[in-house]
């Protein structure tokens, strides 16, 4: 009994161990190697906004990144959350950086980052500094929370653009967009809602109005044929005394049965 019971308790504590490993697998957080990585932000803390965000362009396979660069303005936590149609789901961001107003830098491992299944929460030490991180977006789109109030710059990949309302969109609205070598750049004065944007290929827009083209030139000229080869049987039907109008068969048909 006490070999079975001993038994018992070790399977018991050997699942609570397997248990907790994957929940800490699951939410247990972002790794420091992860949260150290390098990337470069001078060029986003450079401008003159709140929020500086620049979407990188995506491939088919792997989709595409973003670099973003917060102004805290008197904050020191923040809840990085993604919103989906069901629910929230924590932030993955990597490549971490904070600078203290007197620009001194701090890694994302040395800053309290803590990523749980809703949200991901990052507390710095002084409110009145300037976080960045890199994430992760879609290939033709990118939506975000607006986690810091105040003025907000998103520039978009090369060659990309908003402006077509078939392929293109940006929410929310009353922003300002200019083209800086070659690259879109949508300015918000005050933005404390959902960033959504959908954007396209500008070079690929000649080529999808070209496919609809020769789609339109083949179904138009299937259209003529058929007509003409409808042409073609009324008169070899008139020319066999056939020339009967299929709506007074049809009319005929209405009428009562032979003999009444």
């Amino acid at each position: 009994m006490t070999v079975n019971r001993r038994l018992v308790l070790a399977t018991v504590a050997v699942s609570l161990l397997i248990l907790t490993a994957g929940c800490t697998m699951l939410f247990g957080g972002i790794s420091d190697e992860t949260l150290d990585e390098d990337q470069e932000y001078d060029d986003l803390k450079a401008l003159e906004t709140d929020a500086a965000i620049e979407v990188e362009e995506g491939s088919i396979l792997s989709g595409s990144e973003y670099r973003a660069v917060y102004d805290l303005n008197d904050t020191d936590e923040l809840s990085l959350y993604q919103s989906t149609f069901y629910t929230e789901v924590a932030l993955d961001i990597r490549a971490v950086r904070y600078w203290y107003p007197n620009g001194t830098e701090l890694t994302g491992s040395e800053i309290h980052v803590d990523q749980g299944r809703t949200s991901t929460e990052v507390q710095v030490p002084d409110g009145n500094g300037t976080i960045a991180w890199t994430g992760e977006g879609d290939r033709r789109s990118f939506t975000l929370e607006a986690f810091v109030h105040g003025s907000y710059t998103i520039t978009l990949p090369e060659g990309h653009r908003t402006t077509n309302f078939l392929f293109g969109s940006a929410n929310p609205g009353g922003y300002e967009r200019e083209i800086v070598d070659d690259q879109e750049v949508l300015t918000w004065d005050h933005l404390d809602s959902t960033i959504g944007l959908q954007f396209y290929q500008d070079r690929n827009l000649p080529i999808f109005a070209g496919v609809v083209l020769v789609l339109v030139t083949v179904g138009g000229a299937g259209l003529l044929y058929y007509r003409r080869q409808v042409q073609q049987l009324e008169e070899q039907r008139k020319e066999m005394g056939l020339d009967v109008e299929l709506e007074d068969d049809d009319d005929d048909r209405k009428g009562p049965p032979p003999g009444l």
